[in-house]
């Protein structure tokens, strides 16, 4: 590969996140800080990912427990750690191929945690049932999407696998589909109702891509991601009578569901509606769905960890998926222990019970009260408006720029939202996401922010984003 033209044209053809940029600067920055560079300030907070443990919310300290039993067995014998720590680790060392985590397991994971996933999912659904030979262990639920997604990919020009998206969407979505040859087809959630998803969007979505290519699959993020909203009962009943009528294949990210804080909200499964839907949609509607222990209370990132279910799927199609993640190898035991914790956690007279319970809810209490905070404090702001969050770990308020930031962001080759996300990375070291829209409308300029970080450092970020945010009207307004 002497030069670029002899890259893939697909890989060449993706184009790259802005949030990508924004961390390298953030990073470049760290390393000037740590050189001794002197700047208007002594660190950089980076909230523009899920990431909660870089901006300091502690890890459970079950999971790591059992973890450092695992990894250093010898610790099976120190009287100190909790006996349910110890007799967990011993039962998940026991699972593994030489009673070590360094051994491979099978390509959809260790069949004890498939058993425990679904037996977890079969208790969520309040009894429909879930079973072990259809759940697929991976490392995240990235990679078990694009699991999926490559199964439906086929066709070219007009025939080729389009699926539906919402906008705004997760922001490594469009490259994930992009690199395995998908064409997006977006639809608008509707932000003056909260980012609803709105019926008559999806038809026009689909419409509007006939003609340009063959929609397969409509992906589905519940609670939203970065919008916050979480789905009523009738709203997912209705994406599944849409999906069924359009034979659409239902992809449904539900990495949050254990962060639901809204005000009458509260988190329904897409697979428990469609069993209560009765037969003529359970049995026919195709259904992926998938968690992680990356994202939610747990905050897991760096161990890669998730599953998917798969529902009403030819178990000859299911041998694919097998063997597309068979190139993988296997997902890390490390991730595939802590998610076992995460779906089998400790029970009531268990040792580690109450602590487990009290971090749990000690991160669920600051992760609400965070984005209540960090809401009431942004509608406060000129030219800030913001839709209540309902669920989820981000807050995506809307910007309304002065055109003269508009027209100098276009002469930058840049959005909007970019120009002033990297402008408040460069001036007070807070880096935000910016926008989340794969082609998005003119003037609708959106920034996101985690809110599940420790309150102090909240309250840091939003006291520099407040002193930046005037300034920055303020400088543009000048230039008129």
């Amino acid at each position: 590969m002497y030069s670029l033209r002899e890259v893939n044209p697909m890989v060449r053809g993706i184009r790259i996140s802005p949030q990508r940029a924004l961390q390298k600067r953030s990073e470049q920055i760290t390393a000037l800080l740590q050189q001794g560079e002197q700047k208007p300030f002594k660190e950089v907070i980076d909230i523009s990912s899920g990431d909660s443990h870089r901006t300091g919310i502690k890890p459970i300290s079950f999971v790591r427990q059992v973890l450092s039993v695992c990894l250093y067995p010898e610790l099976l014998h120190d009287d100190t750690l909790p006996g349910d720590v110890r007799q967990r680790a011993q039962r998940l060392l026991g699972e593994c191929d030489g009673g070590s985590v360094g051994s491979y397991t099978d390509s959809c994971g260790l069949p004890h945690v498939q058993r425990s996933v679904a037996e977890f999912i079969t208790g969520r659904d309040g009894g429909v049932p879930s079973y072990p030979r259809n759940i697929f262990i991976s490392a995240g639920s990235q990679t078990a999407l694009k699991v999926m997604v490559k199964l439906l990919v086929r066709g070219e020009g007009v025939s080729q696998t389009g699926v539906l998206i919402p906008q705004p969407c997760p922001h490594t979505l469009p490259m994930l589909l992009e690199e395995v040859g998908v064409v997006l087809v977006p639809y608008q959630l509707r932000e003056e109702q909260g980012w609803a998803l709105e019926p008559g969007e999806l038809h026009r979505a689909l419409t509007a891509s006939r003609g340009h290519c063959r929609p397969r699959a409509l992906y589905i993020s519940n609670p939203g991601n970065p919008t916050g909203h979480v789905q009523s009962r009738k709203s997912i009943e209705w994406v599944i009578q849409f999906a069924a009528e359009e034979r659409l294949f239902l992809l449904v990210n539900e990495v949050y569901q254990d962060c639901v804080y809204g005000e009458g909200r509260e988190f329904v499964s897409y697979k428990r509606v469609l069993f209560e839907m009765g037969q003529q949609y359970s049995e026919m509607v195709e259904l992926a769905s998938f968690h992680s222990i990356s994202n939610g209370i747990m905050g897991e990132c760096g161990l890669r960890g998730g599953y998917m279910e798969l529902v009403n799927v030819d178990p000859a199609v299911m041998v694919f998926a097998e063997i597309l993640l068979c190139t993988d190898i296997s997902t890390p035991v490390t991730g595939q222990i802590a998610l076992e914790i995460m779906v089998n956690p400790p029970r009531p007279g268990d040792p580690s019970h109450s602590k487990y319970t009290q971090e749990i809810l000690t991160n669920r209490i600051t992760l609400a009260q965070n984005a209540q905070r960090a809401w009431e404090f942004l509608i406060g702001l000129p030219g800030v408006s913001c839709q209540p969050v309902m669920g989820g770990i981000f807050i995506y308020p809307r910007l309304s720029l002065p055109p003269e930031a508009v027209e100098q962001a276009k002469s930058d080759g840049l959005e909007a939202d970019v120009l002033y996300s990297q402008s408040l990375l460069d001036e007070e070291g807070v880096c935000v996401g910016a926008g989340c829209e794969h082609g998005r409308r003119e003037d609708k300029y959106h920034i996101r922010l985690c809110v599940l970080t420790p309150s102090a450092t909240l309250e840091k970020v939003l006291a520099r984003l407040g002193s930046f945010h005037l300034h920055f009207l303020d400088e543009f307004s000048q230039h008129a």
